[in-house]
């Protein structure tokens, strides 16, 4: 059975239909999956209780969103930063990505999800490596979801990568500084394939995008939440999702220029899904 065969409450039924009625949901989600560690220690267990814990909110997550029609789910999974960690904590990490690719990745492709990453996968271990590229190779003709796994990721360190192709493109002649827009920066950098993000979700309360998506975030939203990852299942995203179809994201403009298409326009609709998640 698929995910749009799947039997889903009439609430959230109902709710996903108002969300995708605004006409207003963003075609590209990223989420910084944080505060597992913290989860785990406020209940007395081990963090890598609360890194169990969040992959059950990684498969809300990618469900929810394929059901409701979104186009890109990208999930910072592992940042460059994190090898710094101790030992045990990256390995069993590695250990869970794995566990979960090999479980998951039939019901996946079967709900039409294609499978990328971007990050310097090549520091991963190999046994990661090979389930990675499988996954990846299996998916790459589906045309639902796109779940980008941002791992061993930093976005200065490709930004950082991207000048120095450019810079070795124009040594080479292949292009003059002359050349260069914003749209040929884009395209050196391991998100070329995705649109820029509309929405960025943060879990635990930090209020900072810790390196992540720093060239596509100039017009994202940002929305935080101070629950943990592990929390954060599908009432959460069904929260965020309301709040950034409220919004007017003018991208320069003023509130006028945009008439109809403004968010005042979908209030009433809003305000029955608002009615619905309390």
């Amino acid at each position: 059975m698929t995910w749009s065969e799947e039997l889903v409450s009439s609430e959230n039924r109902q709710i996903q239909k108002m969300l995708r009625d605004t006409g207003r949901l963003p075609r590209h989600i990223a989420i910084i999956m944080d505060g597992n560690g913290r989860w785990a220690q406020e209940r007395g267990r081990m963090r890598i209780d609360g890194h169990k814990e969040g992959m059950e909110s990684v498969r809300s997550a990618v469900k929810t969103s394929s059901q409701l029609g979104v186009s890109y789910l990208t999930l910072y999974a592992f940042s460059i930063e994190n090898w710094k960690r101790p030992l045990p904590e990256v390995r069993f990490l590695m250990g869970l990505l794995e566990t979960y690719l090999r479980k998951e990745i039939d019901e996946l492709h079967a709900n039409g999800v294609r499978i990328r990453t971007i990050g310097k996968t090549n520091a991963l271990p190999k046994s990661v490596q090979r389930v990675l590229k499988g996954a990846i190779e299996r998916t790459a003709e589906n045309e639902g979801l796109t779940l980008t796994l941002a791992l061993s990721y930093g976005s200065r360190w490709d930004i950082l990568r991207a000048v120095q192709v450019v810079a070795m493109d124009i040594r080479r002649g292949k292009l003059s500084p002359e050349d260069l827009t914003e749209e040929m920066i884009s395209s050196y950098l391991q998100t070329s394939y995705m649109p820029d993000p509309d929405l960025i979700i943060r879990t635990s309360g930090e209020v900072r995008l810790s390196n992540f998506l720093l060239w596509e975030a100039a017009y994202a939203e940002l929305y935080i939440t101070d629950g943990f990852w592990p929390d954060f299942r599908g009432a959460e995203l069904y929260r965020a999702l309301t709040d950034f179809v409220m919004r007017e994201r003018r991208f320069g403009k003023i509130s006028a220029q945009l008439g109809s298409e403004s968010a005042a326009s979908s209030m009433s609709t809003l305000e029955r899904i608002l009615h619905a998640l309390k």
